[in-house]
């Protein structure tokens, strides 16, 4: 499993600072096939400077969920590390 990019990329408006929510598509390369995956995820900021990604699918797919969602959160992480996501 490999996850390729992540496009159309929106910020739902929330008026909670330390939370945002976004919704996206998710292109994977499962099983030597390019997938599109329909994804929600926030990510919220602890007071302790923990982050906390929470990544919903929208659609079924036919992969072992945990380490899907696993790589989908180190993928959402480090673009919001980047600052790729939009603000």
């Amino acid at each position: 499993m490999k996850i390729l990019e992540f496009k159309n990329i929106t910020r739902k408006d929330v008026p909670i600072y330390y939370r945002s929510l976004f919704s996206g598509t998710a292109v994977l390369e499962l099983v030597n096939k390019s997938t599109d995956l329909s994804v929600e995820f926030s990510i919220e900021k602890k007071p302790t400077g923990y982050k906390e990604i929470i990544v919903t699918l929208n659609e079924k797919v036919d992969y072992p969920l945990v380490p899907l969602i696993k790589e989908l959160k180190k993928y959402i992480d480090n673009l919001d590390a980047s600052g790729a996501l939009p603000g």
